[in-house]
């Protein structure tokens, strides 16, 4: 029940994004800010408990398997970033992994193109990591117990929540769900679609909850409900085997170091692409003057977009999982390499993919993912970004489980130098292989000042991550904009190939749009990019921001 108290909170809803936005909430102490309300009410009830950022963000996780169907996940996977109150640093790696059964070619056909059972289906899940890395968080570095931290969701799958109108649309437009059975009977009610007022209650997601509170994360991967993902599985043609499920093991890695004018930055190394993206670009933006355009300018969308194109190049080409491919991380990371990138940016011009190639080292997502972050008292801060992949994963729901599966397989190369579901390009390093961890886009980012945390944030998005979580970073650091503002403010997306620059349609001036046209950019309009979850340390408070796009909340106390 610990869910129940919680501390006054500012919900954001939908709105017009070039409107003026609100002010972001502020406490005193701790902060969660996520997608879902009853999500953040679960950590922020586990902050006031007694609990530290690590605790109440396992708490989130939990939670948001519950209330978030679409992206929060028990059968999927993600990363955690923990920056703690002494400065010191982590980043748990629990992305899935390829079953053993997988190969190169999988996903091909007699002519050799690309299926699509890599995106819909039982075959299209990687092994899922979310509850084993959500295990070795609280078991290294939590103070809670397991079934303490579990409870607020178990008792949100017991009893139930609202359904709102987005949820209620998404489950009802949702094409994989109607696929396969346990997804149509839990999601859509057997064709009786959720109205929004309704109560969603999961019978069982509820029991595998418990036996998970009860059992650890060895009862998911060993125990009763792992034979229940691996029966339904071999009875449907799926790669997941019971010995794939025994095997899983996250990885603890090393964090990444940037610099970007008096800020530093605590990245996530890879298997994510995006925390190499992000100093790389900040190092090609570095000194540039870009910013005196002023923001939502022509030049300065210009000038940011042809960064944005020269890392999606070489990201392309040099990433993949580091503990199959050498990546020259400490190359793409360095100012000198950012210099001779930024060389070839032309101010008044836009470049041509199919001549901006990747850079010389010397040496060798979908759309649907979700994040949040978390600051306690003492200063801990943890950004989480996880996910399935494409909204409700590869719509398989594991039959008696009630857990919905990812589809990361599409993460993959599938065919090297051909596009995913997303549009991205990579390479043989990306090709398909047993056990091996999929690229990602996922980039949860903490940036210190002085020593001093100052700003959490991540987002959902696919490719667009990477672009979104630089944004708000510039939008504070450059342009001096309240973190609400930064939340809020009009985006932009360019990743090499395709060849254009994709604008949020609501927000950016016609003159704008005209002027970067005249540059030469090829334009597309999207509804909207990214659903940011950010926390700024101030002087006297925190501030926390929940994205205007979203039905997310901030609360703090």
């Amino acid at each position: 029940m610990i869910f129940l108290r919680f501390a006054v909170v500012i919900l954001v809803i939908t709105s017009g994004l070039g409107a003026a936005t609100r002010e972001p909430v502020r406490s005193r102490q701790a902060m969660v800010v996520s997608t879902r309300d009853e999500a953040t009410r679960a950590g922020l009830a586990i902050l006031r408990d007694g609990g530290n950022a690590v605790d109440a963000a396992v708490g989130v996780g939990f939670a948001l398997a519950v209330t978030h169907p679409a992206a929060g996940n028990l059968g999927g996977g993600g990363f955690m970033l923990i920056r703690f109150a002494d400065g010191r640093s982590t980043f748990l790696d629990f992305r899935e992994r390829a079953p053993a059964a997988a190969h190169r070619d999988m996903y091909l056909d007699k002519e050799g193109t690309p299926t699509a059972d890599s995106i819909v289906g039982y075959r299209a899940s990687g092994v899922p990591g979310s509850p084993r890395g959500f295990e070795l968080a609280l078991r290294k570095y939590g103070t809670k117990s397991w079934a303490k931290v579990l409870s607020p969701a178990i008792e949100l799958a017991d009893q139930g929540f609202e359904v709102s109108y987005l949820l209620a649309e998404a489950l009802r437009s949702n094409s994989r769900l109607r696929q396969f059975a346990d997804s149509r009977r839990i999601f859509q009610r057997g064709g009786r679609y959720y109205e929004m007022g309704e109560t969603f209650r999961q019978p069982d997601l509820h029991q595998t909850l418990i036996r998970i509170a009860k059992g650890g994360a060895d009862e998911f991967y060993q125990g009763k409900t792992a034979r229940l993902i691996a029966d339904d599985m071999q009875k449907n043609g799926g790669t997941i085997a019971l010995e794939d499920l025994a095997a899983y093991k996250p990885v603890e890695r090393s964090t990444l170091a940037g610099r970007y004018r008096d800020y530093e930055l605590v990245s996530p190394p890879p298997p994510s692409s995006g925390g190499v993206g992000v100093i790389q670009m900040l190092n090609m933006l570095e000194g540039s003057g870009y910013e005196r355009s002023g923001p939502g300018s022509a030049a300065a969308i210009h000038y940011v977009a042809e960064t944005m194109r020269r890392f999606f190049a070489d990201r392309a080409q040099y990433f993949g999982d580091p503990d199959f491919v050498a990546i020259p991380v400490e190359r793409l990371i360095s100012k000198d390499y950012a210099r001779s990138r930024r060389a070839s940016i032309h101010f008044g011009r836009a470049g041509a993919s199919d001549i901006t190639r990747y850079g010389p080292v010397g040496g060798s997502e979908s759309t649907e993912t979700t994040h949040y972050s978390v600051v306690d008292k003492d200063g801990n801060a943890v950004a989480v970004t996880y996910t399935l992949n494409n909204s409700y994963g590869s719509g398989v729901t594991a039959k008696g489980t009630g857990v919905l599966l990812n589809n990361e397989m599409n993460d993959f190369s599938a065919k090297p130098g051909a596009p995913n579901s997303a549009g991205l390009l990579t390479s043989e390093q990306n090709a398909i292989a047993p056990r091996k961890r999929p690229l990602s886009s996922m980039t949860p980012t903490i940036v210190t000042r002085g020593g001093k945390l100052f700003l959490v944030v991540g987002s959902p998005g696919g490719p667009t991550i990477i672009s979104t979580v630089l944004q708000v970073i510039t939008n504070v650091v450059d342009f001096g904009m309240d973190l609400r503002q930064a939340v809020d403010f009009p985006r932009f997306h360019h990743q090499w190939m395709l060849d254009e620059l994709r604008l949020e349609q609501h927000g950016i001036s016609s003159d704008t749009v005209e002027r970067l046209r005249q540059r030469g950019h090829r334009l597309r309009f999207v509804r909207q990019q990214g659903r940011v979850m950010a926390i700024q340390v101030g002087e006297q408070w925190l501030l926390g921001a929940a994205d205007a796009r979203s039905e997310g909340s901030a609360r703090g106390y």
